[in-house]
């Protein structure tokens, strides 16, 4: 498949999420095997372009290509110009915000409120299309609600509108995140437009990568809350999808120098009081599931400083690794 001037096989993509896929996340996600990684969305609201968080988002230094940024907003003139502002900035790729089901997204007429004005996006679509040279993707839930699945309606839009890549979540803006997701209306989707159709939504192993693939016949996959604390996810599933054998698990050691390296990047782009606080979440999904996590976590949101977190990272995992080996040692004695 293509996106402008770029080829895929069957490209695994880091989905958007807010406060998580920073730019830090994002070179970390694409070194560690994703194909592309978008970005949090950017408000269309010029007034708050000059905001640090709005700058924040919009940086995209030492990031390798393609690089994309994603936009939300409801009024077409405003996304037309955060487009043509991204794109002016070296964004690759614009990609089009229609699947946050956020309160506070929404009830600005954005994310996928804007599925139940299909007349709306057909402007902003054709609107934002025709305003920058670099392509622009879609990404959207499944409909607005359970009664009402318009996936493929929207679909066929963004099609005639020009839209290179086309993103699903297989939800509807009602369910938010509860339930399961859903890959009959991704799959319509797919036999309803020529253009590529990435699946997203609950999938959080190599297995459920190939089953969704297999279900929708997606040109392919989009993960989100499964990467987090686990950027690995991305080349587990690349390996199982060629081989069919899964990869081994990062080890203790492995998992430390990743994170050490992810917390001194958000260190560097926050400074250190922000990035001591963003960085505490992150920990936390890293070590989760691990012997004595709880209370690691808990000792952890009690420190203030760069030094110390990165230390009790380490001193966390290299415990982690030893434990391990201990428990090796015994099994073969």
């Amino acid at each position: 498949m293509h996106v402008g001037q770029f080829e895929f096989d069957c490209p695994v993509v880091l989905a958007p999420m807010a406060g998580v896929t920073d730019r830090p996340f994002r070179i970390l996600c694409k070194r560690l095997g994703a194909d592309l990684a978008v970005s949090e969305m950017v408000t269309s609201n010029k007034a708050l372009f000059a905001s640090r968080k709005s700058q924040t988002r919009m940086n995209h230094e030492g990031e390798a290509s393609p690089k994309i940024i994603q936009i939300a907003g409801g009024d077409v003139a405003m996304m037309v110009e955060a487009a043509q502002m991204n794109a002016d900035l070296g964004a690759d790729i614009i990609d089009i915000n229609m699947g946050c089901p956020a309160k506070k997204v929404c009830n600005k007429l954005a994310g996928s409120a804007l599925l139940s004005d299909e007349l709306l996006v057909a402007r902003i679509l054709e609107s934002v299309v025709a305003s920058v040279d670099v392509p622009v993707t879609l990404k959207i839930r499944t409909g607005p609600s359970p009664d009402n699945r318009n996936g493929v309606v929207i679909a066929r839009i963004a099609q005639e509108s020009g839209i290179a890549m086309l993103s699903v979540h297989g939800r509807t803006r009602a369910d938010k995140f509860l339930g399961n997701a859903e890959y009959q209306t991704i799959a319509e989707i797919v036999a309803a437009v020529n253009i590529p159709v990435i699946a997203n939504g609950d999938i959080n192993t190599p297995q459920q990568a190939e089953k969704v693939l297999q279900l929708t016949g997606a040109a392919g996959v989009m993960v989100g809350r499964a990467a987090q604390g686990n950027p690995w996810i991305f080349q587990q599933i690349i390996h199982f999808l060629k081989t069919g054998e899964e990869l081994s698990p990062p080890t203790a050691n492995e998992k430390a120098d990743v994170l050490k390296w992810h917390l001194q990047n958000l260190y560097d782009l926050y400074g250190e009081y922000s990035g001591v606080r963003i960085a505490r979440k992150h920990i936390a999904w890293y070590c989760k599931g691990k012997k004595h996590a709880a209370q690691f976590r808990s000792n952890v949101y009690k420190l203030e400083s760069t030094t110390e977190q990165l230390d009790q990272v380490d001193a966390f995992f290299r415990s982690a690794a030893l434990e391990n080996m201990e428990s090796v040692t015994g099994a073969v004695a």
